[in-house]
């Protein structure tokens, strides 16, 4: 079975949706089993935007979650995301950015990070999670079931675990496997078992400059 999804789609929305109102804090002894990553952290008062040439991942599981963390000024706040897991996962040239606002003296300050460009192997990640906020891409699904409840969606590595806020028993879909073009996403955090960026290139520079 294969599934195509063509423009862009509002994660937040989405996963208010595939959230209930009050996240149940799932410590979830069947996914450490399986070797999904039990990390939990407050995320950054900052979001980061990735794009991407092209994603191939295996193992492909979305469920939704609640990411706890700051604003920039230390006040506790929440974002609903929708956590995308990959087994394995192949990205061509893989852009990151993010800007710090209101640095003294320069402003703006933006940190970009490229990788698995021309002339560089592809970026290579194992047991890969993404919280997404906001996602638009050109994206095959090979054997792909959706409404499948999130701790039986074995395709994947499996939900994170520790103190993830995400309900077991809620709204996932999974699939073989995933090949995503034209990728342009917004996240509030990344965690990966292993994460190779060959040809890797760091700036920074004043003022707003984005991957996208």
């Amino acid at each position: 079975m294969e599934s195509q999804v063509r423009g862009g789609t509002r994660w937040k929305r989405f996963a208010v949706v595939m959230v209930p109102s009050v996240a149940a804090t799932a410590a979830i002894g069947v996914a450490l089993a399986q070797g999904a990553l039990a990390a939990s952290f407050s995320v950054s008062g900052q979001s980061f935007k990735v794009s991407a040439d092209q994603l191939v991942g295996t193992g492909f599981s979305q469920y939704g979650a609640i990411d706890s963390g700051y604003t920039m000024d230390g006040k506790k706040t929440a974002h609903p995301v929708a956590v995308s897991a990959f087994k394995h996962a192949e990205i061509t040239n893989l852009c990151q950015s993010v800007v710090t606002p209101d640095v003294p003296i320069f402003g703006n300050v933006s940190l970009i990070l490229r990788a698995g460009g021309a002339g560089a192997e592809k970026v290579q990640a194992d047991n890969i999670y993404i919280d997404v906020a906001d996602l638009s891409a050109d994206a095959t699904f090979d054997n792909i079931d959706i409404g499948v409840a999130a701790k039986d969606a074995s395709k994947g590595p499996g939900m994170k675990g520790g103190g993830e806020q995400a309900n077991p028993f809620g709204f996932a879909q999974q699939a073989d496997k995933a090949t995503l073009k034209n990728v342009k996403q917004t996240a509030w955090a990344t965690t990966a078992g292993t994460f190779k960026l060959s040809g890797l290139k760091m700036s920074l520079s004043t003022g707003v400059k984005e991957c996208y």
